[in-house]
């Protein structure tokens, strides 16, 4: 392990991108303090710690604390996610944006420019219904704007606008120079941040006896349990072995050789999660704009930790996982090319029947990932809210810091690999691997 970040610091281009990803980050962290003009960090931060378990607790959360220091960052990436689920679905019923896809790294980047202009419409929506609650928000009798009116509205709508659009730069910039995907970094910077003052406040909840220590063991126990959960299903593969046939060229055979074709238990990632709490923050951003008593009965039936948001929560994740593995994954394109190598599946005509066979095998697997996510996203959450923890850090978030950190480790490993090093485990291979599943 140790030679193996050792042999980090040995290539110049591995060791440039580490460099470059922490320093962004750290652009990212020092940004939170900047507080948006016109507003009381103070108050906001009062008025925030009584909202813990509600949807502006849930956005604090995946902002990093942002919101509760009413940063120009307070929106965080949440527009621009929003976004990629828009164009992602439109892509499905959209005949010009399927083309678009399908015509390679031009559509694909025509693609993403419309999501940024998407982010950025989302973004003004989210300032200006941010900047009206804004007004009517108090903490201790002093309120959170000092000077309200459209003066006030104006300019936190073009700073929180702005200060998405930079996250966007970011983001695109971490990915495209860095290593790791810069908008899953940055929501994994922003939750790995407020470890230390989750850790203090436990410590001091502890000691005043809010919380006794045989329910802190316990608390301790299921967090290490759902981290280990989360590594095996990660690394979780269904191998399905592929038999390549002989074929002479020239004067030489080639191929009969074994292989297999490895299907994740979990290949949309971190990403349903994310997509199905931005889907449930929507009623927030269109309730402001909607006054009606039927708009404020959903806003309050969808408040984070309720029965129906939670079932609404499993629903949208299971969701997400099929319509991601159906975006990313493309069965009649690996039965293809695997048709035109010369591979076949042993018992398994080539061609449509093979590609049947991949996409049932992958819809099988796909739907106990789903299950797997859904349960750690919910089963710690309930189970803090039994035991009564104040302070909030469920399985979403260890989810995301987990996957994020894996998906990392696995492209330095790749680096390192591809370049005839030693990885994290040394001699004897790669550490972060597939674990096979079936």
């Amino acid at each position: 392990m140790a030679s193996g970040f050792w042999n980090i610091t040995k290539i110049p281009e591995l060791r440039k991108r580490l460099t470059f990803t922490l320093a962004l980050l750290a652009v990212y962290r020092l940004g939170i303090f900047i507080t948006t003009p016109g507003a009381d960090r103070a108050v906001m931060g009062k008025f925030v710690a009584a909202q813990k378990g509600t949807l502006l607790g849930f956005l604090n959360f995946f902002s990093g604390g942002a919101l509760e220091q009413l940063s120009i960052f307070a929106l965080g990436i949440m527009p621009y996610i929003s976004a990629s689920i828009i164009l992602q679905l439109l892509t499905v019923v959209v005949p010009t944006l399927e083309r678009l896809q399908k015509e390679g790294e031009q559509g694909r980047q025509k693609i993403t420019q419309y999501t940024r202009y998407g982010a950025v419409l989302i973004a003004i929506a989210q300032g200006f219904t941010l900047a009206t609650q804004l007004e009517s928000m108090k903490a201790d009798a002093e309120q959170v704007v000092m000077h309200p009116g459209w003066t006030f509205r104006a300019m936190t709508v073009l700073t929180l606008t702005a200060g998405t659009a930079f996250l966007m730069w970011l983001g695109e910039q971490i990915t495209e120079r860095g290593i790791g995907n810069g908008t899953s970094l940055i929501i994994f910077a922003g939750i790995v941040a407020r470890l230390p003052q989750a850790l203090i406040q436990t410590v001091e909840y502890v000691r005043q006896d809010m919380i006794q220590p045989v329910t802190m063991l316990g608390l301790a126990a299921l967090m290490v349990g759902v981290i280990a959960c989360i590594i095996f299903f990660e690394r979780g593969q269904r191998r399905i072995p592929v038999q390549y046939a002989r074929r002479l060229v020239g004067r030489k055979m080639y191929g009969g050789l074994q292989s297999h074709l490895p299907l994740k238990v979990n290949s949309s990632g971190v990403i349903p999660p994310i997509f199905a709490g931005a889907v449930l923050s929507f009623p927030a951003t269109i309730g402001s704009f909607i006054q009606a008593k039927w708009m404020e009965d959903l806003q309050r039936a969808i408040q984070p930790g309720g029965l129906f948001y939670n079932v609404l929560f499993a629903g949208l994740i299971l969701f997400f996982c099929y319509f991601y593995t159906a975006v990313s994954f493309n069965p009649i394109d690996v039965a293809d090319n695997m048709k035109k190598n010369g591979g076949y599946i042993p018992g398994i005509r080539p061609g449509k029947k093979t590609a049947e066979y991949i996409d049932h095998v992958m819809s099988r697997i796909t739907f106990g990932g789903a299950m797997y996510i859904a349960s750690i996203c919910l089963l710690p959450t309930l189970l803090m809210d039994n035991f009564k923890v104040p302070f909030y850090f469920g399985g979403t978030g260890l989810l995301i810091v987990v996957g994020v950190a894996l998906d990392t480790v696995n492209q330095i490993e790749s680096h390192l690999i591809t370049r005839h090093y030693e990885g994290f485990a040394g001699a004897k291979g790669p550490r972060i691997r597939g674990r096979r599943a079936g």
